[in-house]
C-alpha cells in the first residue's frame, strides 16, 4: 500500500476554511433569515463535515469501500433529517388538545 504525503499548506488551507466557515456560522446566526436559518446552518455544517472527512480523515485518498461507507453515512444522515423534518412539519395537523 502506498502512502500519500499531503503538503502542509493543504492542511493549513483547510483549517483556514474551517475557521472562515465557523465565522460565517456565527455571522448567519445573528441575521434573521426566517425559515432559512436552519437551512443555512445545516448547509454550512455539512460543508465543514465534508472538509473534515475528506482531508483530515483522508477519505479522499482511500479505497472505494471507504468512499461507500462515507456515502452511506451521509445518506443515513439525510434519512434522519428528512424524518425529523416530516415530524416537525406535521405537528400542527392535530391541533392543541383541550381547547
Amino acid at each position: 500500500m502506498s502512502v500519500r504525503v499531503v503538503p502542509v499548506w493543504v492542511y493549513v488551507l483547510v483549517f483556514l476554511s474551517l475557521l472562515a466557515l465557523t465565522a460565517t456560522t456565527i455571522y448567519v446566526a445573528f441575521i434573521d433569515l426566517g425559515p432559512l436559518n436552519n437551512v443555512a446552518a445545516l448547509t454550512i455544517a455539512m460543508v465543514k463535515t465534508l472538509l473534515v472527512v475528506l482531508f483530515f480523515m483522508n477519505a479522499r485518498h482511500s479505497t472505494r469501500l471507504t468512499a461507500l461507507s462515507v456515502a452511506a453515512g451521509f445518506f443515513w444522515l439525510l434519512i434522519l433529517i428528512s424524518i425529523t423534518m416530516a415530524d416537525y412539519a406535521s405537528r400542527g395537523w392535530m391541533g392543541v388538545p383541550g381547547k
